[in-house]
């Protein structure tokens, strides 16, 4: 395993690479999409420990969404099943490793979420969320106050889990190791990272803002609806795809039967 380091213009290669490997088997990867999504509204559900249980085993479900895409590379089968790869087939130490960068996960996750929402007045937004009402702008600065600092501060956690998971059941890293690892690679590439962040931020904030704006002055509200789910659903499935192409990307591997496709690259 060697640590690559890229160009900028990368980060665009590996949002091509996310479209071609999408396209390989669309529905295949929405499956995956919408069960990871019931999923995650289930464990709502259950008031706290659903949401702990969830934030543990994200690490392992991120390395059975990868799993997914190096099987459509290799032209497989992808069933349902697939999504507890991370767990199943990479033996018990790497289930282990899954299960220790999960707890971690969970802890910097909830740490952060205190830091947000302290600098929110709950008083002041419980109405807007709980009744529905009209927010005060108050309520609005304090909404976007918490979301700009909680994107601050998930960014180096960001970093340190988006390998991790891969490296720790792939790889058998350590956890510990595979977080500085995946850390130093967002690093090291963070040219290519900026690119492929601002890139995804265009067109899946920026492009339904601009349709809704647009949208609205027509009064064509109730026919946004029906465009901007099924197009942030499409987005988020060629973003986890796009994962798998920032590992081929940064780490120099090509796992045995993968056949790279041309098309995609610069």
């Amino acid at each position: 395993m060697q640590l690559l380091e890229v160009s900028a213009k990368e980060g665009y290669v590996w949002f091509r690479q996310g479209v071609w490997l999408f396209r390989k088997n669309p529905l295949a990867f929405l499956m995956l999409l919408f069960i990871y999504l019931l999923a995650a509204q289930l464990a709502i559900f259950v008031p706290l420990f659903g949401i702990i249980a969830l934030l543990v085993f994200t690490p392992g479900l991120f390395v059975g969404v990868m799993t997914a895409c190096r099987e459509v590379i290799q032209n497989k089968r992808v069933l349902p099943t697939i999504l507890l790869a991370g767990f199943r087939t990479n033996g018990k130490q790497a289930m282990r490793n899954l299960l220790i960068l999960g707890g971690i996960y969970a802890v910097l996750v909830f740490t952060l979420s205190l830091i947000a929402t302290s600098v929110v007045d709950i008083g002041a937004v419980a109405p807007m969320v709980l009744k529905g009402e009209e927010p005060s702008a108050e309520a609005v600065q304090q909404l976007y106050t918490a979301m700009m600092l909680g994107a601050l501060l998930y960014t180096p956690i960001a970093m340190m889990f988006w390998f991790a998971p891969l490296l720790a059941a792939w790889h058998q890293v350590p956890p510990v190791k595979a977080l500085f690892f995946s850390w130093t690679a967002c690093w090291r590439n963070r040219g290519a990272f900026f690119t492929y962040a601002m890139l995804f931020a265009v067109l899946m904030v920026a492009v339904p803002l601009v349709l809704e704006t647009v949208f609205a002055a027509f009064g064509g509200e109730q026919v946004l609806s029906f465009l901007v789910t099924p197009y942030s659903l499409l987005m988020l499935a060629i973003l986890y795809c796009s994962f798998y192409a920032t590992y081929r990307g940064c780490f120099n591997i090509v796992p045995p039967g993968e056949v790279v496709n041309e098309a995609a690259q610069p």
